[in-house]
């Protein structure tokens, strides 16, 4: 069986910038052993897989050890490939997910991702991270994940994370973060996930499901612009809608082909 891929950087205005997405448009589902194996031979952060179900598609996600209830970069990938390259004439597209209802539309030169916020919920210990990122933040906040929060958006760009002990943190994955570069954006961010076979992820559109809010709330606006500080470095422009986040970005196909599958 054969079946099309194409590998799209996402949260970028340039080839090899942002965040690699694999996408695989499939006529019907495979079965989950495979699409795991197709995910860990792609060894991206994210490939994504969609099925049409009427006007609209079912969307899934996978690293290369696990299945995701919910990923930004590959989102935006698969919208780009629909409204760019399969369907240029629509001008939105909606996924059904494990995590809800998700949209992907125009946003002029930009696509726009439509996800659910996930504030802040409880305040830990920041000494509980500070061997792990080798600095103690200002902050230690848990959502769906744990989000250490410095001084310095310099304390970000040059962490030096220890990814092993990382791995042994009790949240799913660490959000790095800080105030933005002053005339250059709003705040910044790192993130790492080694437990979902993701050591850093150059661009999440998940982790600004929490980091909107929670800037949102401390700097007083509700739209904003981030960079995060990966190596391959991303830009992504966020809203503050309440129960959602707007993030919105651009993407650069880099890669089409076939995928052969035994």
């Amino acid at each position: 069986m054969k079946i099309p891929l194409y590998q799209i950087d996402a949260f970028t205005r340039e080839a090899f910038g942002g965040n690699p997405a694999a996408v695989c448009p499939l006529e019907q589902w495979l079965d989950d052993r495979t699409l795991q194996a197709i995910a860990a031979e792609n060894n991206l952060a994210e490939t994504a897989f969609f099925v049409a179900e009427g006007d609209e598609y079912r969307l899934r996600w996978f690293t290369p050890a696990v299945e995701m209830p919910l990923c930004g970069h590959a989102t935006l990938a698969t919208g780009y490939l629909i409204l760019n390259m399969l369907q240029p004439e629509r001008e939105r597209v909606r996924f059904n997910t494990l995590s809800g209802p998700v949209e992907v539309e125009r946003d002029g030169e930009r696509l726009a991702l439509n996800f659910p916020a996930l504030p802040v919920q409880k305040e830990c210990d920041p000494g509980l991270v500070a061997e792990a990122i080798g600095v103690r933040p200002a902050e230690l906040w848990e959502a769906d994940r744990g989000m250490a929060v410095l001084s310095e958006a310099v304390q970000v760009r040059e962490l030096r994370p220890d990814i092993g002990r990382i791995a042994a943190l009790p949240f799913r994955s660490l959000i790095v973060t800080a105030r933005g570069f002053d005339g250059d954006c709003d705040f910044v961010s790192r993130f790492f996930a080694p437990k979902l076979g993701v050591p850093e992820d150059p661009a999440t559109g998940s982790a600004h499901c929490v980091l909107t809010p929670y800037w949102s709330g401390v700097l007083g606006k509700s739209q904003l612009f981030a960079r995060q500080l990966s190596p391959r470095g991303a830009e992504l422009w966020v809203e503050d809608r309440g129960a959602r986040v707007r993030i919105s970005g651009e993407c650069v196909p880099v890669i089409e082909g076939t995928f052969a599958v035994p």
